[in-house]
């Protein structure tokens, strides 16, 4: 007798659900058409409500119910257009398709991101088919004897690359995966690692486009030093490493997580059955592969980037490091860095000839491919991100902050906090997030506050808690791509491990709205973060992996 399994059973029955609302909605243009009394419709009714972050909430919870990544967002894209066009079928194409899609691919920064990622899958191929990641893989073998010292150093190189979340990602992917690979981490494990060393990592390295990107809405020249003053308040940051380094060490492994790692362990399987999203990046057996040909690049490329970063802030017309690294632009300077890195990379091996001419052209291509499902979801992404800042979302919370924040002074870091989490987890981005929280706790506090510095650090460390959780965060996205997992498998498994961090996090801001002192405040995080995976381990059972935690 043929079953429906359940998981296609709900995917069937969230897509049916989304259709009859669909339809339902457009029936009912006609009428909502006659009570504006014109087919233009002139005011948005939808603007700065409620109803701006309908579109990602869909996306998000069709994504995780239905495990369809592409199709969710896409939904998620058209009740946007419905949304702003107030239903008219017309300006919903319109606003997809031209506002949307078109516009997110037409931005030159995207464009540099996306050309980035190319080439960076170009790289990754050469690496493989040079024989380097394979080469590196067997030195790493002999080197790396367990799985805690294989995922203790991924960790360790994740947080060696501090300059951007994009480039960590996809370049702690590359290398460590035939690492873990061999020490059967599930892929599952092996994205959480890349996607905890990425943002956290970023948003607490003074030399980072992430902190140029949040110097950048302080004025006077006092974001870097607000951005250093505020590390040690990062707490969802620092309690993430923690966190990590606490799971390699003692094999705490819960919720969907402990049955990808228990099938890894067991059965070999690293996928649990899911299929990664591109095969064809598998490591090839190049007999002439040394371990330099992975390395080589891999440095080449940190340094291109490091100086393609302050080349776009100026630093070569005279401006200081500082301040160009603060005014980099992140697209211009990984797009030009890579470029470089490729272009050294072809000649170094053509000089080794470790691969042929003809090998190097066939891996442009194939490189190409590799990153179109994280460039199809990016494009998505960045096109549900214009719907939504469309309908005036960000403006909506901002209003609701400015509105109840204000009379909750001591409880507002973690008010603030919560506030950063669910804007980041519905909008996908960090950046956008600061861009509207941290202006608004600058008004509120004076820039030499110490409850003002908790506050920014508190906008900071929410907004990489949602853009972890969220899965149609691009650096979320990257992870997947970097560890080759398939993206659903990916957000699922993550989620219960940053919401652990998220919940102790949000304690330690209401302790810090109490207690401003950073001395005080990040030992007490520390603690109640250890304490809370030491019971979790007790519950959950020695390693064991028999009693986890669902």
């Amino acid at each position: 007798m043929n079953t429906v399994p359940l998981c296609s059973r709900r995917k069937w029955i969230g897509l049916f659900f989304v259709l009859l609302l669909f339809s339902c909605l457009f029936a009912a243009c006609p009428a909502m058409a006659e009570e504006t009394g014109e087919a233009a419709v002139p005011v948005n009714r939808f603007y700065m409500t409620p109803w701006a972050l309908l579109p990602a909430i869909i996306a998000i919870t069709l994504a995780l119910i239905t495990k369809e990544v592409y199709s969710s967002l896409f939904v998620g894209i058209v009740m946007g257009g419905m949304l702003y066009s107030n239903f008219s079928f017309e300006g919903t194409l319109t606003h997809v398709f031209n506002d949307g899609i078109v516009a997110s691919l037409a931005d030159a920064y995207n464009v540099g991101i996306l050309v980035f990622l190319v080439i960076l899958g170009i790289l990754v191929m050469l690496m493989n088919k040079a024989g380097g990641s394979a080469a590196f893989g067997r030195w790493a073998s002999e080197k790396i004897k367990s799985r805690t010292g294989a995922q203790l150093a991924t960790i360790a190189l994740g947080t060696l690359i501090f300059i951007d979340d994009y480039f960590n990602c996809l370049t702690v992917g590359s290398v460590m995966r035939p690492v873990c690979d061999k020490k059967n981490i599930s892929r599952a494990k092996l994205a959480y690692l890349i996607d905890a060393t990425a943002a956290p990592i970023c948003i607490i390295a003074p030399v980072s486009s992430w902190a140029a990107a949040v110097s950048s809405y302080v004025q006077d020249g006092q974001g870097l030093y607000l951005f250093i003053r505020a590390i040690p308040y990062n707490f969802y940051a620092i309690l993430t490493i923690v966190m990590m380094i606490f799971i390699a060490v003692t094999g705490l492994d819960y919720g969907k997580m402990a049955v990808h790692e228990r099938t890894a362990k067991e059965k070999g399987d690293l996928f649990s059955g899911v299929k990664n999203m591109s095969d064809s990046m598998s490591d090839t057996m190049n007999p002439k592969g040394i371990v330099l040909d992975l390395v080589l690049p891999i440095v080449v490329l940190i340094i291109s980037c490091v100086i393609g970063m302050i080349y776009s802030g100026g630093f070569f017309s005279g401006v200081s490091f500082v301040d160009a690294f603060s005014a980099s632009d992140a697209s211009v300077g990984l797009m030009l860095g890579s470029a470089v890195t490729l272009v050294i990379t072809v000649i170094y091996y053509l000089c080794r000839r470790v691969i042929s001419f003809k090998e190097i052209t066939d891996c442009i291509p194939e490189g190409f491919k590799s990153m179109v499902p994280a460039i199809l979801i990016l494009t998505f992404a960045w096109s549900l991100k214009a719907m939504t800042d469309s309908l005036g979302a960000k403006e909506f919370v901002e209003e609701m902050v400015k509105l109840y924040a204000k009379g909750f002074s001591y409880f507002l870091p973690a008010i603030i906090f919560a506030i950063a989490c669910l804007l980041s987890f519905a909008t996908g981005t960090s950046w956008g997030t600061f861009g509207i929280l941290i202006p608004i706790t600058l008004g509120v506090f004076p820039l030499q506050a110490p409850l003002g510095v908790i506050c920014v650090s508190a906008c900071m460390a929410g907004a990489v808690c949602g853009d972890h959780c969220s899965p149609i965060s691009d650096t979320t996205i990257m992870a997947s791509a970097g560890a080759q997992c398939d993206h659903v498998t990916h957000v699922s498994t993550q989620l219960p491990y940053a919401m652990s961090a998220a919940v102790v996090s949000f304690v330690a801001y209401i302790i810090s709205g109490f207690i401003p002192n950073a001395l005080i405040d990040l030992p007490i995080a520390i603690l109640l973060m250890i304490g809370t995976l030491v019971v979790l381990r007790k519950v959950i059972g020695d390693k064991s992996g028999n009693n986890r935690l669902k």
